[in-house]
């Protein structure tokens, strides 16, 4: 019976129930426990997806929303429960609107990266990027992530560059937020002239933030508006090493406080060496060659005056860096400042860069403020080498955040899957090197797996409050149950 109303919604050649399919979803590159779908329904619109939650709660049955490729890397796209369905949006592909004049994109969420950039560079925009996402990443899925972004000076809060949603809930309700709430239709706000991008509303509310985050578990959003950012007219580039990372993080602190700085990363040279080669041999090669510490760095001059915008800001960043005491070059090891800048426009070349070494990598990522860094990575190099993980062979990325106020910490655990007792290890690693990091202060503020329960216990009041609102919007628990606190 259920099949038969799941074929009145979507059509039968949208339903998947094949082994090969069914076991693709059943697990990720995370350590969350293996549990295979009932089902993958392709989906292709709003009303679709509606229909289908609505279903969902008659029948009681899970629904799990996947809009990316594999591979998939957090475990929030595996079943939390059984008996679930997968919820493909990866069909949904319209890229709905491009306003270059308010510099706006609104997409569904089968949009990826490699195909909505050559479409905004027409229009003479670009996004801001996450670090390298994979080619078949969707924007939406992304930004709903809170992925970082490596333009820190263009986010003025942390849900940028993601600003309306139409979302429908876990309670079958559709809804639309921001400026794109109304009044009228979308088609009457675009004759007026309106554009979607303020995130705010309706009233004073932000419901966005409630979606933002969630992993799926309030409900499905069917497109989103993307701020976008001019492409400049020139780009002078730069990068620096260092044995350690203080004076780089102060040189970021003050380039964004003069807001001279586009693209910003700091890396490591595990990292580095992780992201540029291809082959095992390359890696082990470049990272021995690398200074410990790197920044990353590029100066843009837009429409007017391009190139004394550039000389502007280059004189107040070397002012600054000869302060500190270190000097902004154009290679460093033999890469090529903008050769790196050309690699941070694009995703990832496949294999994915986390994957090219060893074959996995585990993330431990949160929240912090760049003058902590130091602390934090003690840390971490503590835990790893309790259980006899070398901290050269630690990936490290620091992301200025909201221009600067705070930043998104990331270390990569490197390891190879088909190995048992080395997968043990990294899982375990990961638990004890995150309690440490907890108990020393950091924001696990996108928390995945088994950081989940971690996170949520250190705080009743927000888990209860969570809960609450779950209620609210997925009253019979169907958005991907099992996930975060639910």
């Amino acid at each position: 019976m259920a099949v038969k109303e799941l074929e009145k919604i979507v059509g039968g050649e949208n339903i998947v129930e094949t082994t090969e399919e069914l076991e693709q979803f059943s697990k990720d590159m995370s350590f969350v426990a293996r549990v295979r779908p009932k089902s993958v329904v392709k989906v292709k619109t709003a009303d679709e997806i509606q229909q289908l939650i609505k279903w969902a709660n008659e029948a009681k049955t899970p629904l799990v929303p996947v809009s990316s490729g594999p591979p998939h890397f957090r475990g929030d796209t595996v079943p939390g429960t059984g008996g679930a369905v997968i919820v493909d949006l990866s069909g949904m592909k319209r890229i709905i609107r491009v306003d270059a004049r308010n510099r706006v994109a609104m997409v569904e969420p089968g949009v990826n990266f490699i195909e909505l950039i050559p479409i905004l560079a027409r229009e003479g925009l670009r996004l801001n990027l996450p670090l390298l996402p994979r080619k078949t990443k969707s924007v939406v899925a992304s930004m709903l992530d809170r992925e970082p972004v490596i333009m820190p000076l263009f986010q003025w809060d942390i849900q940028d560059p993601l600003t309306c949603i139409e979302v429908v809930f876990g309670s079958g309700d559709l809804f639309r937020t921001g400026s794109a709430a109304g009044p009228g239709t979308l088609e009457q706000q675009w004759a007026a002239k309106q554009a979607q991008v303020n995130p705010m509303g309706p009233g004073q509310t932000d419901i966005a933030r409630i979606v933002q985050g969630s992993q799926g578990t309030m409900g499905i959003v069917t497109w989103a508006t993307v701020r976008c950012e001019k492409i400049p007219k020139m780009q002078k580039p730069f990068i620096i090493g260092a044995a350690e990372p203080e004076k780089l993080i102060e040189l970021v602190y003050r380039m964004l406080w003069l807001k001279i700085v586009d693209e910003c990363i700091i890396v490591n040279g595990t990292a580095l060496a992780a992201m540029v080669t291809t082959s095992p041999e390359q890696y082990s090669r470049l990272k021995n060659n690398l200074p410990r510490w790197i920044l990353f760095f590029c100066l843009a001059g837009y429409d007017y005056f391009p190139a004394e915008r550039v000389v502007f800001q280059e004189k107040e960043m070397m002012e600054a860096a000869q302060h500190i005491g270190i000097e902004p070059g154009s290679s460093l090891a033999g890469i090529s400042a903008f050769e790196m800048l050309k690699l941070l426009a694009q995703p990832s070349d496949d294999p994915h860069w986390k994957l090219r070494q060893k074959g996995a990598c585990q993330d431990i990522f949160f929240q912090t403020t760049m003058d902590k860094v130091p602390k934090f990575t003690d840390i971490m190099f503590d835990a790893a080498g309790k259980h006899g993980y070398y901290n050269s062979d630690i990936g490290i990325y620091i992301q200025p955040l909201v221009q600067g106020t705070s930043c998104h910490v990331e270390f990569e655990l490197l390891y190879n899957p088909a190995e048992a007792k080395e997968s043990a290890k990294i899982k375990e690693i990961e638990i004890r090197s995150a309690e440490a990091l907890m108990s020393a202060g950091a924001f696990f503020s996108r928390p995945y797996g088994a950081i989940c329960d971690l996170a949520y216990r250190r705080d009743a009041e927000t888990t209860a409050a969570l809960r609450k609102v779950k209620r609210i919007f997925d009253p019979n628990n169907i958005m991907n149950s099992g996930k975060l606190c639910f």
